[in-house]
């Protein structure tokens, strides 16, 4: 019994020694404070918009616009906030905010601020700060990129299987603005030349010619003189409709993790998914036969048929669930031997095609060589520094929009002092919107063998597409040498715990004795 009371008062000295060190100093940065605007805002008529250039492309699923804006400060003053408004029922849509100069990119993103306004309004907010103030009639170029999700509508909503679908988009001639716009104009890019029905406008171009203005693909609305429009005017409203065949794909969710296993030196990573196409629906009913002979001649369709995956050098022991269980219409094609830094691919085909208004869930997963992804610090032999994707996930010509992303890193047990950063090339753009939009949590992850759980790095972002597959995530946690040692200890401590049971045990007399 001595030997019993021992083991377990080791056991639980370590377990509390341990649990001292995984304690401290858990932290993540802050998010940033919206900035809170007073019920009657305006905002102060310090800047003019030179010249202004809209950039909307429609090849994929979504908007993605981009506004080039020269901007003057036509105050006495130095400044440096400067106010993007969005209608109330954009606001919620739009996703990977980012904004530089467009003449020096490599100075990085401007700082993008949410500003807490009245809710009532039918403008909303975002406060772009300056890295440094603009001096009085003095000139910058504002590079604004963003996207918008789930504003494109199928015309007409309901369509046969084997008909072409078409989508429309709706937008104002005159680009919302805080500030007077001295001249403007929109470019679209459609995916194809096919575009049957757009606005024609009349009277708001500056010079002769036809509004818009045809160029293969291109449409170009303006140059509009706004000289003398108040600020917040938008002008007419014009709506296109263009054919679009192929799926608008949308996931609602999707959990992303990644755990950090030191012991095993693997990087392990699953992706679940809550997957939907946006696309017009089907007017009658599925027809197998008409669905394998379209799929034989490899003709275009507005249904989902396959995913392909582009999986980091190394990546192993692939999988692929959905609701029903394991799907084996899956291939998986490794990294060659020869050369072993180029991607390795997996096509996934789900179990039927997704059509417009159907659904879609389902999980992959796989492993890779944790020494790809993770390294040492100079600065102490207990500090790590992991760089991953901040998103993975299939690669389509059509593009994923992704209404929530949840990422969570699951570190060593142990892990302490956990800190991150979005990596910024300096140049283009990462497709994620700044870190004050990023909601970061730390928790406790339970799993096998643990004895007070893991450290887990939670990260949520809102309205993301596909061009953050392109962004990076940094990871830097300390994990101490004593740290290292719980998972060791504990098995072994629970071995002996075991042992010490069953000599314990063995050595009880229940044999029947006469008294």
């Amino acid at each position: 019994m001595r030997l019993f009371a021992a083991a377990t008062a080791l056991c639980g000295l370590l377990s509390s020694s341990l649990l001292c060190a995984a304690d401290s100093n858990i932290t993540a940065p802050p998010l940033s404070a919206q900035v809170v605007l007073p019920q009657n805002f305006k905002p102060p008529q310090v800047f003019k918009n030179v010249n202004l250039l809209r950039n909307t492309n429609l090849e994929k699923g979504y908007v993605r616009e981009t506004i080039n804006v020269v901007v003057e400060n036509v105050d006495k003053k130095p400044q440096s906030d400067y106010y993007l408004p969005f209608s109330t029922e954009n606001i919620s849509k739009v996703g990977g905010l980012e904004v530089r100069d467009k003449k020096a990119p490599e100075k990085g993103r401007f700082e993008v601020n949410a500003a807490e306004f009245d809710p009532m309004s039918d403008t909303q907010y975002f406060v772009i700060h300056f890295p440094e103030p603009l001096p009085p009639l003095s000139q910058i170029t504002l590079g604004i990129s963003y996207y918008v999700l789930s504003s494109l509508q199928p015309l007409p909503a309901a369509i046969h299987q084997d008909d072409r679908q078409y989508l429309t988009h709706s937008f104002p001639a005159y680009v919302p603005s805080a500030y007077t716009t001295v001249s403007q104009k929109t470019k679209l890019k459609f995916p194809n030349t096919n575009v049957p029905d757009y606005t024609e406008t009349s009277g708001l171009k500056t010079g002769t010619g036809t509004d818009p203005e045809r160029q293969g693909s291109t449409y170009t609305y303006g140059p509009y003189d706004t000289s003398e429009a108040a600020p917040g005017t938008t002008g007419e409203q014009i709506t296109v409709r263009y054919e679009f065949t192929k799926p608008v794909l949308t996931a609602s969710l999707l959990e992303r993790d990644l755990e950090v296993s030191h012991w095993g030196g693997n990087l392990a990573t699953e992706e679940r998914y809550w997957l939907r196409n946006d696309g017009a629906n089907l007017s009658n009913h599925f027809s197998r036969v008409a669905w394998t002979m379209k799929s034989f001649q490899g003709l275009p369709t507005s249904a989902l048929r396959d995913l392909k995956y582009p999986l980091k050098p190394g990546s192993v022991d692939p999988y692929f669930i959905d609701d029903i269980g394991n799907v084996s219409t899956s291939r998986y094609r490794p990294s060659p031997s020869n050369k072993p830094n180029t991607e390795a691919y997996l096509e996934l085909k789900p179990r039927y095609p997704v059509f417009g208004g159907w659904k879609y869930s389902f999980k992959v997963g796989w492993n890779n060589d944790l020494s790809r992804f993770l390294r040492q610090t100079v600065t102490g032999p207990d500090t790590y520094v992991l760089k991953v994707p901040f998103l993975e996930g299939p690669k389509t010509p059509e593009g994923i929009q992704y209404e929530r992303v949840v990422v969570r890193v699951i570190l060593p047990e142990g892990a302490t002092n956990v800190r991150y950063e979005t990596l910024d090339d300096g140049k283009s753009s990462t497709g994620l919107p700044g870190q004050s939009q990023i909601a970061a949590s730390i928790s406790r992850h339970l799993t096998f063998m643990d004895t007070l759980g893991r450290t887990a790095l939670t990260l949520t972002v809102d309205n993301l597409s596909d061009e953050a597959r392109d962004a990076q995530l940094i990871v830097t946690y300390d994990y101490p040498f004593v740290a290292s040692l719980r998972k060791p200890i504990s098995i072994f401590g629970g071995f002996l715990v075991v042992f010490v049971t069953a000599w314990v045990i063995g050595k009880i007399d229940v044999s029947i004795k006469k008294r």
